[in-house]
């Protein structure tokens, strides 16, 4: 035990037999296997291990658990390190590195310190009233400040490590592995019922839980959030205690589990108590130096003095004394205390009606000794001779608070229990229980039972034969908390040790009017920081009713919001990150686009093939090349992102014709129609084709991008809205692979592949729809055309899709086809006037894109009475409009400023915005489409276009949109 002069010999849950070497600020330690960074360096001697955050005052570590307020430190190096680690839950691990935060250039030499001579500058909320004036400032403000936040590095190197994701489901959740927990996984388990018990701590007490195969248990997991309809997310370290996760090993693996029922066993946190330099090194949760002792062997201090407030620091005591820490005394604030509670530290001098005046400082700040005081029974004032004690612990115990996060995030209600001075769960609105300390029973036999009937509760609502336990416990007799929220002194006395918010400041806000808690809350940064509250919440909220002269639940409490602790962006990420940042998709076809060179850009989760290079030619001259050749010969362009929904039922017509803004009644089996629907704020939401293939069976298609909203708008319409409706939908993307052919020989290319079909006018009309097969592959054929030229659009099943592509183009070699890509399919839809997602943008009435005539009157739709809104009617809103340069060749700039001057003095009026532009092979010409005010009444009348970011300006003429064949002779012959 080389150095670790705080270490007992024996004792302790630590091998001994496995010694690690670990560096803290650059200096080798060593601890065993089994301890936390905590523990060891508490073993060897390292009291200060970090700084506070505003005043930069030297910390210790005050926890051993989540509740760690001081102890934040970088874990690792270069891409793997981390800030803002809680050292009393990182592992040990041989070769681990870690660094304290905050400080410079030293841990021990701290410049920031020097904030705390200023304090009286830097009261609660300086930050709002600093830095108003003068205003020419406020970006040197913002880079100080900036500087000046946050505590720890975050790594700027790629993180090597992969993380995992699984999705479950269990009869039982129970949350915690405690003696609650424990008992309650065990009762639900042996009812059969499928049980997960998630606990964060690497190691769980007790085997039995091993012989039931339907008990699945994660150790070193963190419950992180309790979310709708009993969705919990786990969070499990599953390589974190090591240098580096093994091969194909991630270093997390984030659980999302839907349980049946859930049991809360999160046990519960021990309060600080708030006195003058509670901060100080050496100052410690009872519970914790007493965790220290038993677990890891460790004595926190030498010589201790325990201040509390409640019977359980007694027990501490014993613990602490066990392990070789002498204590000077213990300093209780109840005027009575029962002699069964003295009897366990017999021998050691027990003040009761006392308070610790303040805490002296010894070396680099941390604790080595008190000072004490009576408190007057009737004023709570100090009174009476000081008493100084020499020691270099404080141990403290202000009582305990349930842990109800997850249970207030479940949205269940909390009650304030004045007998334990904490608040406890409620009033569950999911499918809850919870049990144990967190239930605020804090007795080891009435947990255990407590624990078991709500397991076999949980599995019983869940379906499973589980007797109740019957378990009977004698309760316990406890002295009540004693309600000690600030010991009456001057001084620093911290209620947040993190964010360095004392009780000074609470005070403050209170004369300055910040009376809500949660105007408190943020005005203070009280319970802000990364361990939200836990040790300064109900102490907080406590010294704020004393100001108000309320009561505690009076003044409320804060909202617990996920995650209960903090997340690494890897573990929330999991394999989304990169390429796999979101889902991608490619049409049956995607190969062969790759291998003949097209370049890909996407459109919502598809990958799509820009155009195909041709030698000798640009890129820009590849694109206008392929539309020029659509216009006057025939070319394919891959469809198959286009979304299709097939919509089936009885009243799949009547839901429909309530879907789209145009009518459906009369649309007959084997025709098309196009249509457009809105959101039910009036705004368009997509637009696409609605195909009649039977009576009570349509197919919907819907553009790329908008295909996955467009479904899920769908179905809710269906199941929330009109659920009388027998309408049933199935998306059918990627089932059929689509290809359109579009040109002047589109007709005469398809008649070689389908040799049944007539294609005639008379017999397959524009906006026709037929069903055939070629060579025995099933096929649909619709009349469409999203270029303006004869067109039609073939579905085959995907597995098919590539073999009809290269069919396509085998079979019309004479007839010179060719593909082409989404850059000359984009350039035909704006010689067209066709609008797609750029003119969809969500801001655009139906009226605006000239779809006014559309709109029935003769039935209702989604969106119809908003969209009679004034603002959605006014005679100003901005029109679908056409635009083409006044010289006839300048560029006109997408997402430019329509705008009558731009000379102006900014800000100049806008009076549009160009949604697309391209150059127009069939014209010779650049053109554009936009959206103007009032555009429809201002053909040939002149503005400009002016890109703001580009500072690129373009006179242009207001045209009507539809620049090629505006009559449709070429689409219908």
């Amino acid at each position: 035990m080389t150095g670790q002069k705080f270490r007992n010999a024996e004792g302790g849950l630590i091998d001994r037999a496995k010694p690690l070497n670990f560096t803290f600020d650059g200096k080798t330690y060593q601890g065993f296997q089994g301890d936390t960074l905590a523990s060891a360096l508490l073993a060897n001697g390292v009291r200060v291990v970090g700084r506070s955050f505003k005043y930069h005052r030297p910390r210790g570590v005050l926890g051993a658990g989540f509740e760690e307020p001081n102890a934040l430190v970088q874990l690792g190096v270069g891409a793997r390190t981390e800030p803002n680690m809680q050292a009393t839950r990182i592992e040990l691990f041989d070769g681990l590195t870690a660094a304290s935060q905050n400080r410079w250039p030293s841990l021990n030499f701290d410049i920031g310190a020097i904030n705390g001579l200023f304090h009286r500058l830097l009261p609660a909320g300086f930050y709002y009233k600093t830095f108003m004036a003068p205003a020419k400032l406020w970006m040197t403000y913002e880079k100080v400040i900036r500087r000046a936040a946050g505590m720890g590095r975050a790594p700027t190197q790629t993180d090597p490590d992969v993380y995992a994701r699984r999705y479950a489901h269990c009869d039982v959740l129970v949350v915690g592995g405690g003696p609650a927990g424990l008992s309650a996984a065990l009762a639900a388990g042996r009812s059969g019922a499928r049980v997960i018990l998630a606990e964060d701590k690497p190691t769980l007490g007790g085997q039995a839980l091993e012989s039931l195969d339907n008990v699945t248990v994660l150790t070193r997991t963190m419950a992180a959030a309790y979310y709708d309809h009993n969705l919990l997310i786990l969070s499990e370290r599953v390589a974190e205690h090591k240098p580096a996760p093994a091969p194909f090993e991630p270093r997390q693996r984030l659980w999302q589990v839907r349980a049946q029922q859930v049991v809360l066993a999160t046990g519960a946190l021990e309060r600080p108590l708030v006195f003058t330099n509670n901060d100080r090194p050496g100052v410690m949760l009872a519970s914790a130096a007493q965790r220290y002792a038993n677990e890891f062997a460790v004595r926190a201090g030498n010589r201790a003095v325990i201040f509390t407030n409640n019977d359980s620091a007694y027990d501490a005591a014993h613990d602490l004394m066990a392990s070789g820490i002498d204590v000077a005394a213990i300093i209780d604030a109840r005027p009575v205390i029962p002699d069964a509670v003295r009897n366990r530290v017999a021998g050691t001098e027990v003040l009761a009606g006392h308070a610790i005046v303040t805490v002296a400082a010894g070396r680099r700040g941390a604790a080595r000794g008190v000072t004490v005081k009576a408190i007057h029974p009737q004023t709570g004032a100090p009174t009476g001779w000081p008493r100084d004690f020499a020691c270099d612990l404080v141990a403290m115990s202000g009582g305990w608070n349930p842990t109800i996060h997850l249970f207030s995030q479940s949205k269940g209600k909390i009650k304030y229990d004045a007998d334990i001075a904490a608040f406890t769960p409620d009033q569950s609105v999911q499918q809850e229980r919870s049990a144990g300390a967190a239930n605020g029973t804090f007795n080891m036999a009435a947990c255990i039972a407590e624990g078991g009937d709500a397991g076999a509760a949980a599995a019983r609502d869940a379906g499973f034969d589980a007797p109740a336990a019957g378990h009977k416990t004698d309760p316990e007799h406890r002295q009540p908390t004693q309600s000690l929220w600030i010991a009456p002194t001057g001084g620093k006395r911290f209620v947040d040790f993190q964010n360095d918010v004392t009780a000074d400041d609470i005070g403050l806000a209170h004369r300055e009017g910040y009376q809500s808690v949660e105007h408190l809350k943020r005005y203070t940064t009280l319970g802000m920081g990364t361990d939200q509250g836990r040790t300064s919440n109900v102490n907080g909220l406590a010294v704020m009713a004393d100001h108000r002269g309320a009561n505690i639940p009076d003044v409320g409490a804060t909202t617990f919001r996920p995650p209960f602790s903090p997340l690494t962006l890897g573990g929330v990420a999991g394999w989304h990150i990169g390429d796999d940042f979101q889902s991608t998709r490619q049409s049956p076809m995607s190969d062969w686009h790759e291998s003949h060179g097209a370049p890909f850009s996407n459109a919502g989760l598809w990958r799509r093939p820009q155009y195909y290079p041709r030698a000798g030619q640009s890129p820009a001259e590849a694109v206008h090349h392929e539309a020029r050749h659509v216009r006057e010969k025939v070319g394919i362009v891959d469809v198959s992102t286009l979304g299709k929904i097939d919509v089936q039922g009885r009243d799949a017509l009547e839901f429909l014709n309530r879907v789209y803004i145009n009518g459906l009644s009369k649309l007959p089996i084997g025709k098309c129609r196009y249509g457009v629907m809105l959101r039910e704020d009036g705004f368009v939401f997509d637009d696409g084709t609605i195909t009649r293939i039977a009576d009570s069976r349509f197919l919907v298609t819907t553009t790329t991008t908008h295909a996955g909203a467009v479904m899920a708008h769908l179905e809710y319409l269906a199941q929330v809205q009109w659920p009388e409706l027998d309408v049933h939908m199935l998306s059918v993307s990627e089932d059929w692979a689509g290809i359109a052919v579009a040109g002047p020989n589109s007709r005469a290319l398809l008649s070689r592949l389908f040799q049944d079909v007539n294609f005639s006018n008379d017999d397959f009309p524009f906006m026709g729809y037929r069903a055939t097969s070629a060579d025995g592959v099933p096929a649909r054929l619709f009349r469409l055309s999203f270029s303006g030229e004869h067109a039609y659009e073939l579905n085959v099943p995907a597995d098919y899709g590539l073999n009809f592509w290269t069919a396509l183009l085998d079979i019309g070699g004479d007839l010179d086809v060719i593909p082409y890509g989404t850059e000359a399919m984009n350039i035909l839809r704006i010689e067209k006037g066709h609008v797609t997602g750029a003119e969809l943008n969500g801001r655009v009435t139906a009226d605006d894109l000239g779809f006014a005539g559309m709109m029935s009157k003769q039935k209702p739709f989604v969106g119809q009475v908003l969209a009679r809104r004034e603002a959605l009617i006014a005679t100003d809103r901005r029109h679908l409009v056409g635009l083409v340069p006044a010289d006839g060749k300048s560029p006109i700039p997408s997402g430019a400023q329509i705008v009558a001057d731009p000379a102006a003095p900014t800000p100049m009026h806008c009076q549009g915005e160009v949604t697309s532009s391209c150059y127009s092979p069939a014209l010779g010409h650049p053109i554009g489409l936009g959206l103007v005010e009032r555009g429809r009444d201002r053909h040939g009348e002149s503005l400009y276009a002016h890109s703001p970011i580009t500072s690129e300006t373009t006179a242009v003429t207001i045209t009507n949109p539809v620049f090629v064949d505006p009559d449709g002779g070429r689409l219908h012959g």
